[in-house]
């Protein structure tokens, strides 16, 4: 929820348009869920963790032998650190991802008596979870209504004039604030509608169904 202490502003973006944007993303990514390819809870938070400044396609390469070496959480937590590294090196930061992904299945261990915890806070008491790892979890994996902002999400929400924020958790207070219901498929929806059409490099603005709306402010990245 936003800083009631920070004014928001929403760029250049109309009020009276607003709902009419939600609207469209609704009903073009109705049933908008993550391209990141998971059977449970377990494999879901490990594969938002390794996707982390990373593309889902090369998440869905390495995490098929990661999760047959390691089907559960018990396993994760008894795994020898360098063979984590071995299995996931071709994932960005996979140094730091193999530490933290050990440490948190220790802490959902101990913490949590080997469940792993639902709720936001909780969850980013575990290794390598901040705000958006968990506000990804808890979105696709129960539909709870937050929202979380990675580089699509960020690059379409100021294109469009629904953010002036310059960091990512500031964008997330105020698209939370600005559209209130339905964030986690509007997430979604952003993530989606940035990797394919409002792209970084060459936008497909000819197949982009909120042109209308946009405020041509391109080459933004969060702080």
């Amino acid at each position: 929820m936003a800083d009631s202490k920070r004014k928001i502003t929403f760029s250049q973006c109309k009020k009276k348009d607003i709902p009419i944007i939600k609207a469209l993303f609704l009903e073009h990514y109705a049933n908008a869920k993550t391209e990141l390819v998971y059977h449970n809870l377990y494999e879901l938070l490990v594969c938002v963790m390794l996707s982390a400044q990373c593309t889902d396609k090369r998440v869905n390469l390495v995490t098929p032998k990661l999760f047959t070496t390691y089907p559960d959480i018990a396993s994760l937590a008894q795994a020898d650190e360098e063979e984590i590294k071995e299995i996931i090196k071709s994932v960005s930061f996979f140094n730091n991802k193999a530490k933290h992904l050990k440490k948190m299945a220790n802490q959902v261990i101990n913490d949590f008596n080997g469940s792993i915890p639902t709720t936001q806070e909780e969850l980013k008491t575990l290794a390598g979870v901040g705000q958006k790892t968990a506000n990804v979890v808890l979105i696709e994996f129960l539909e709870q209504n937050y929202m979380a902002v990675d580089t699509h999400v960020f690059r379409v929400s100021h294109r469009l004039g629904l953010s002036g924020a310059k960091s990512a958790k500031q964008t997330e207070q105020e698209l939370t604030a600005l559209f209130k219901t339905q964030l986690d498929t509007l997430h979604q929806a952003f993530v989606l509608f940035g990797r394919y059409t409002c792209k970084a490099l060459k936008p497909m603005c000819e197949e982009c169904f909120v042109s209308k709306f946009c405020q041509n402010k391109c080459n933004f990245k969060p702080a």
